[in-house]
């Protein structure tokens, strides 16, 4: 047994230590708590027009929404739309206005490890005109990753509208974790809505609901834009919209819906899946028009088998693309949760240190987001705006971390 003397030693050293620990902790909490507070700015668009936005409550009263828990519940969407804006507009929106902001921000720790979201600041201007430099513009759907909200992409689809596209991007109740309203409605995902509460038969089972409600949901974003085309209130939009160059790309589970989208709708010209596994019949009937696989240099954190499996269906389906108008790349380093704002910029530089430390990534946020956008926009210039389309013609030694694959 130790002496008296050693043993007050032990204890003092002990003592000396939980100390320490709880100075570090209250100073990496008071950091993060100060990057919590500290405003950002997103990346600029790159393209020569200045980026407008308007936001839209649009309620289908012909279609039910076949996810939502009561019976009869019109299906309901917030959209977002981008968009080449006329010069002389100067008021530069929130980057989430406080009328749709998400009330809730999450437990404290991971409140600290986000940014807040009334200090981070884009570049789209409010309710602006529509640039008159081309009588119309082509129309690309953009589709959130999982339940995310489509403001988390505002990096990319701003970028794309200072290109000269129109960018569309909705949420949906129930399934989008967390929708609000302008009228001050907040509406959650349901639980019954969330396939990352269960494994096997029944995640294909809510994943199969959900690409189906998603794709649905597509198809009616294009029919209300072809009668605000046709008559808009605000006269914004109306005759502006080029219908006739669509395109839908998203990320994730939203990649998985540009696929199944393009696959089955002709409205579509061309798509990209962002780091997406394919599902639904788009794995049995391929896709007849220009398509693009844009992959991660880290993947999902899936099991091996989970890979093959995801890789054989891309596979699959890439093989059956048109020879001349398929393009299939990675980017070097990237990390599949970090290809919107929420990940690339809005996270703490902590949790991006830790993702380094365990190999997961190893290209900064903004520099992925970068190389994304650029991607993003040459496919789209090239098979809806009549660009030379080649999969050589995507390389750049500006960007030496696209990697072409056969």
């Amino acid at each position: 047994m130790p002496k008296p003397s050693l043993l007050r030693r032990i204890f003092r050293g002990f003592a000396i230590l939980a100390l320490l620990g709880v100075l570090a902790i209250a100073a990496l909490s008071g950091s993060l708590w100060l990057e919590h507070r500290t405003a950002l700015t997103l990346p600029a668009p790159t393209g020569p027009f200045a980026v407008g936005r308007s936001l839209y409550d649009w309620v289908d009263d012909r279609t039910f929404d076949a996810l939502a828990p009561k019976p009869g519940t019109k299906r309901e969407l917030l959209v977002w739309i981008w968009y080449p804006a006329a010069p002389g507009h100067s008021t530069t929106d929130d980057y989430v206005p406080a009328s749709v902001r998400p009330r809730t921000a999450g437990a404290l720790p991971f409140r600290l490890l986000t940014r807040d979201l009334s200090r981070v600041h884009g570049h789209s201007l409010r309710d602006a005109g529509v640039s008159p430099q081309q009588p119309s513009y082509p129309v690309v759907i953009m589709r959130a990753g999982a339940s995310l909200g489509v403001i988390n992409y505002s990096t990319l689809a701003e970028d794309l509208a200072s290109h000269g596209y129109v960018v569309v991007g909705f949420d949906a109740p129930y399934r989008t974790i967390e929708v609000v309203f302008p009228d001050g409605r907040v509406i959650a995902r349901t639980p019954g809505n969330n396939p990352e509460l269960v494994s096997g038969d029944e995640l294909a089972r809510r994943a199969g609901k959900l690409l189906a409600a998603w794709t649905a949901d597509t198809a009616f974003v294009l029919d209300r834009l072809d009668r605000l085309n046709a008559s808009d209130p605000s006269s914004r939009f109306q005759s502006r919209l080029d219908l006739a160059r669509v395109g839908m790309f998203g990320h994730s589970f939203g990649g998985a819906t540009a696929a199944q989208f393009c696959s089955q709708d002709s409205r579509c010209q061309a798509g990209i899946d962002v780091d997406g596994s394919l599902h639904g019949s788009v794995l049995q009937a391929g896709i007849h028009k220009p398509f693009m696989i844009l992959l991660s240099g880290y993947g999902d954190f899936s099991s091996d088998a989970e890979v093959r499996q995801i890789q054989a269906g891309i596979q699959s389906v890439y093989d059956r693309l048109p020879p001349d108008a398929r393009v299939r790349l990675t980017i070097r380093g990237a990390n599949h949760f970090t290809f919107n704002d929420d990940g690339a910029l809005l996270k703490s530089r902590l949790m991006r240190g830790v993702l380094r430390v365990f190999g997961k990534l190893s290209i900064d946020g903004r520099r992925q987001l970068a190389v994304t956008a650029y991607c993003v926009r040459t496919f789209f210039d090239a098979y809806l705006k009549g660009g030379a389309a080649s999969r050589l013609g995507i390389s750049s030694p500006l960007y030496p971390e696209i990697q072409l694959l056969p």
